[in-house]
C-alpha cells in the first residue's frame, strides 16, 4: 500500500509531470502507476493535469495590493490636510468671536479706510462667528 501510494505521489509530482504514466492491476488485484507499461499486462494511459503556471512575485509596491496602499496613503495625506485647515480655521474664528464678544469698539477696513462697527453689526457678526464654529468645530 505504502508503494503504491509513494508511487503515485511521485508519478503526480510537478516535476514529473511532463513524463507519461501508465495504471494497471496485477496478477493479485493491485493497480499499480509506473513510467513503462509492464511487460504482457494491459496498461492505460493516465492523464495528468499540468500545473498552473507559477505568477511571479509581486514586487513590493507593484500590484494591487502596492497600488492600494498608495492610494490609502494618499487619502490619509488629504485628511490630514483638511483636519489642519479646519483646525486652523476653528482656531481663528474662536479668536475672532473673542474680539467681537470682548471689544465693543471694533473696526474694520472698508476701501482702505477704517469703519467703526455699531452694536448692531457687531451683533450680527457674533451670530455668523457662533454658527460657523457650531457647524465646522467640535
Amino acid at each position: 500500500m505504502r508503494t503504491l501510494l509513494l508511487t503515485l505521489l511521485i508519478g503526480l509530482s510537478p516535476w514529473c509531470s511532463a513524463a507519461q504514466i501508465y495504471k494497471w492491476v496485477d496478477a493479485q488485484g493491485v493497480t499499480h502507476f509506473g513510467a513503462q507499461p509492464p511487460q504482457g499486462q494491459p496498461a492505460t494511459s493516465v492523464q495528468t493535469p499540468s500545473p498552473p503556471p507559477a505568477k511571479p512575485a509581486p514586487m513590493p509596491g507593484s500590484g494591487t495590493l502596492g497600488d492600494q496602499k498608495a492610494i490609502d496613503g494618499n487619502v490619509k495625506k488629504q485628511v490630514a490636510e483638511q483636519q489642519a485647515q479646519l483646525k486652523a480655521f476653528c482656531e481663528q474664528a474662536r479668536t475672532n468671536l473673542a474680539q467681537l464678544q470682548n471689544n465693543p469698539r471694533l473696526r474694520e477696513e472698508v476701501e482702505g479706510k477704517l469703519r467703526r462697527l455699531d452694536d448692531g453689526q457687531r451683533q450680527e457678526r457674533i451670530v455668523e462667528a457662533q454658527k460657523q464654529i457650531a457647524e465646522n468645530c467640535s
